[in-house]
């Protein structure tokens, strides 16, 4: 995250004009948002359910299954290709709050498109990141600012962009607070715009409700039943689902790293990506033979939440935690563009539904352990996973945090010590 300039630098009326662009900016960043994410939703509908039914069936055939990531994967080599930018950071690298040009912006949006609608399984939050980057990048160089303030637009427009999917502006600052929490002092003159932005940009999404299928982006589980009081055992589950998940993460990117390497060793950008869209498919039609739901391996899995939780076979679980954690692994290694953290919430979560059908906890519980668990292993930022947590759960599950925050610190802690023993 870049420095921008402190109090003493800016006057009062400079700082306040920052503040002000910082709103103003996070209106047209929403709106490419939500223009962005509904494409991406009717593509996916068009694709996974109104072509199956054309051709007869009632869910998405084998050859669709096997062959959808694999056009999205073309899709993902066109936009790499032929369009500047490389179509945005590897997801690998994690998010990235750094400014994306504006010519970059075609070939991020298409390389998304290419991987979230076509069933790859990586989130939409990164692309949306460089997305709102985008706008704020070419409204900043409408006015004239130094290279610090333009860097503060930029990622204002980031945060606006992303704030419906973590539930409203409270989650998208607090990761501008700990992206940036070495900057000390100087923190909060960069932290007001972005933070402005992201509230104006949630009013966007909350006045257009369901349009374009927004309200399915966001992640959400209606219906969790109200947890009350919190007893030890709830916190070994939370100790034990945070290190799990760690311990998974950890796998997970170690695969995908041995993935990465097979790029100009033995295999050229497209001939990877293609393999590994035909993978991810496979993986998903096994599963599917397996008894569980091929639509459930595929894509970020923030809208499979739900019935995830609500599986009582523990044999379905491990099913869709292993053909999750394998599709998850080749898609952050191959090339596709994405975000890492809804898969590695959905991780988390299965991770405690697998509790859940064990031991009788309860399914607030595992929500709210699972996810802070998830985000906290793959991101590696504490507070806004638990935040996260806390806003997916409501005040149903406000008694589940503390197990949630022994479920982030653990595997916060378990995270680091493997990546100072193993390298990250």
């Amino acid at each position: 995250m870049t420095a921008a300039a402190t109090p003493e630098e800016l006057s009062g009326r400079a700082y306040l004009r920052l503040v002000a662009l910082g709103a103003l900016i996070g209106i047209p960043a929403a709106l490419v948002a939500a223009g962005f994410l509904a494409l991406v939703h009717e593509l996916e509908d068009v694709l996974w359910h109104d072509l199956p039914d054309q051709l007869g069936y009632s869910s998405p055939p084998w050859y669709l299954v096997l062959g959808l990531p694999m056009l999205g994967a073309c899709l993902v080599v066109a936009a790499r290709s032929l369009l500047p930018g490389d179509g945005g950071h590897s997801p690998l690298e994690g998010l990235s709050a750094k400014p994306t040009p504006f010519a970059w912006g075609p070939g991020v949006a298409l390389a998304a498109l290419g991987t979230l609608a076509f069933g790859s399984v990586l989130g939409p939050e990164a692309p949306l990141i460089a997305l709102g980057s985008v706008v704020g990048t070419a409204a900043s160089s409408l006015v004239k600012l130094g290279p610090r303030e333009n860097a503060v637009l930029a990622t204002a427009g980031s945060f606006s962009a992303i704030s419906a999917l973590f539930g409203g502006p409270l989650v998208a600052g607090m990761l501008l607070v700990e992206a940036g929490v070495g900057m000390g002092a100087a923190l909060i003159p960069s932290l007001l715009p972005g933070l402005v932005a992201a509230a104006c940009g949630y009013l966007i999404f909350v006045g257009l409700g369901d349009w374009g299928g927004l309200d399915t982006t966001a992640l959400a589980v209606p219906g969790l039943p109200e947890y009350n009081g919190t007893s030890i055992g709830d916190l070994l589950v939370g100790l034990a689902v945070g290190i799990a998940a760690a311990v998974l993460i950890v796998a997970v990117r170690r695969l995908a790293v041995g993935v990465d390497r097979l790029r100009g060793r033995r295999l050229g950008m497209p001939a990877l990506l293609i393999a590994a869209g035909l993978a991810v498919g496979v993986l998903a039609e096994l599963a599917d033979v397996l008894g569980a739901n091929s639509q459930d391996v595929l894509f970020s899995g923030q809208a499979s939440v739900p019935a995830l939780v609500a599986e009582g076979s523990t044999k379905i679980v491990l099913v869709l935690l292993v053909a999750k954690a394998l599709g998850y692994a080749i898609s952050l290694g191959s090339g596709f563009r994405g975000g890492p953290v809804f898969p590695a919430v959905f991780l988390g979560v299965a991770l405690a539904t697998l509790a859940v059908n064990l031991f009788d906890v309860s399914a607030t519980l595992a929500v709210a352990v699972g996810t802070a668990a998830g985000m906290a292993a793959a991101t590696q930022l504490l507070f806004a996973s638990l935040l996260f947590a806390a806003l997916l759960v409501g005040i149903p599950g406000l008694d589940a945090i503390p197990a949630a925050v022994f479920a982030a610190a653990a595997a916060w802690l378990t995270r680091t010590a493997l990546d100072r023993r193993l390298g990250p």
